[in-house]
């Protein structure tokens, strides 16, 4: 896949005529709604061999060329680089792909074995209908070998909504996780509509997880995870209540979700989570946390400081990193998930826990500032598909920050107020997919299903091949 950025003046015709790629095959991958309607800035998948490398910092011609198992010359010829020693991090470059030219004499079998690679990779990306009879000086492209990763998707969608979201995308999910099981000072669970959704995940091979919270709709929790978190014999019967909710429905993963816990409760929430390990692991059944994205162990706040990185890294089979919500729908507008705060949330969560414990937090979602913006106003939030469609109403152009690796752009709507708007595109996924690569991460954690974006899962089906877990 390559990610084409539209320029001023482009139509679809012009870049499906310059990648030789069918116009409806764009229009397709991208969910483009109006084909006749593009916007300066707006970012596009191509179906191509050729792949996208954005620039970090240290990386060089040679290091980029080695990770990608092609020529230095190849790289810049192809992005027509005239300083090769100058590269600025956030840049995007154009990687060609690996071709093998057929000998006499050599198989499938025998190209395959050679670059660690399979007979059907290989006969898929090239068309290749018999992969007995392949000719003689015939040029194959090569397939890049895929990481294996797990991906969770989180939804509080309603049920049939949820099902045709597990019917879309289900084969790109290992877990799928209804938001959510809430407690009760009682310690008994307030559930969702989940029973549908489970059917469906099963359906497509998807292992339901247990998200159980202390966030209500109008509390932060803070409170009720005291009184449950304070009492011993209030863990041991929301656990009790969680596993047999399990046992009944067919969930096969715990997800603990306590949010703003009260620094006292930090020790007891730590024991909360050894209880859970303690009671499900007998069972199979798998256990993880959802973190607040810290950066350091002493990060002072109610959100941070009952969040022990290094014991969850010990007692959990997981943890999910919530490296979202700096564009939070009540503060200033900025990027939702800036590459660059998320970057150092992870490399401390590495000082904590191994690299294979770690699923890396991905929103789905965009935000409509006004501006100036006034504290407490709240923000608009829909899907990326949304974002675009506005940057085309208004004639805004795209901007994309490369700090932070996101785009966004600003209009005046139709009662002359300005608005500010951060989304998520194929540039900003894929940033986050090289993270995942570059630091050996277990995975993907979406937050969260019913805002379309067809650039991601295209890409993330691109770039990974995703695990099935049967528990």
């Amino acid at each position: 896949m390559i990610i084409h950025v539209v320029s001023a003046g482009e139509t679809l015709w012009q870049i499906a005529n310059h990648y030789f790629v069918p116009i409806q095959e764009i229009i397709q991958l991208n969910g483009l709604s109006n084909p006749d309607q593009l916007v300066i800035g707006q970012s596009l998948v191509i179906p191509s061999p050729y792949t996208t490398h954005t620039v970090k910092k240290g990386d060089t011609l040679w290091s980029i060329a080695q990770q990608y198992n092609v020529s230095i010359q190849s790289i810049i010829s192809v992005n027509h680089l005239t300083n090769p020693d100058l590269l600025t991090p956030g840049t995007q470059l154009v990687i060609p792909p690996v071709i093998h030219i057929v000998r006499p004499g050599e198989t499938l079998s025998q190209i395959a074995y050679q670059y660690s690679t399979t007979v059907q990779a290989i006969a898929v990306e090239n068309g290749i209908s018999n992969p007995n009879l392949i000719n003689v000086g015939t040029h194959l492209i090569i397939p890049r070998p895929k990481p294996l990763i797990e991906v969770n998707a989180y939804t509080y969608e309603k049920p049939k909504e949820a099902v045709q979201s597990i019917n879309a995308i289900g084969h790109l999910l290992t877990y799928f996780s209804p938001f959510a099981y809430i407690i009760k000072e009682d310690g008994t669970l307030e559930p969702p509509d989940d029973q549908e959704m489970i059917a469906a995940a099963n359906a497509k091979n998807i292992t339901p997880m247990l998200t159980l919270t202390n966030l209500t709709s109008t509390e932060t929790g803070s409170n009720l995870s005291h009184v449950i978190l304070s009492s011993a014999a209030l863990r041991e019967k929301v656990i009790t209540n969680t596993l047999q909710v399990m046992q009944e429905k067919g969930y096969k993963v715990l997800n603990i979700d306590f949010e703003y816990v009260l620094p006292a409760d930090r020790e007891n929430y730590t024991a909360f989570l050894q209880l859970a390990a303690d009671r499900l692991h007998p069972y199979g059944y798998l256990v993880s946390s959802a973190l607040a994205p810290k950066t350091s162990a002493a990060q002072v706040g109610t959100l941070y400081e009952a969040h022990d990185y290094e014991a969850h890294g010990k007692i959990a089979d997981f943890v999910v990193l919530m490296t979202y919500e700096w564009g939070y729908r009540l503060g200033p507008p900025q990027a939702i998930s800036p590459i660059n705060e998320m970057r150092k949330v992870v490399e401390y969560a590495l000082t904590a826990m191994p690299a294979e414990k770690i699923l890396l937090g991905f929103e789905l979602y965009a935000r409509d500032w006004l501006l100036p913006h006034v504290k407490g106003q709240e923000a608009e939030t829909f899907s990326s598909q949304e974002a675009v469609n506005r940057a085309i109403k208004y004639g805004a152009t795209i901007q994309y920050d490369l700090v932070a690796q996101s785009p966004y752009f600003r209009y005046v709507d139709e009662h002359g107020k300005q608005h500010e708007v951060w989304f998520e595109d194929a540039r900003s996924a894929q940033a986050k997919f090289d993270m995942v690569r570059q630091y050996n991460l277990r995975g993907i954690s979406y937050w969260a299903l019913g805002f379309p974006f067809p650039q991601n899962w295209v890409l993330l089906n691109n770039d990974f091949s995703i695990k099935k877990v049967s528990l």
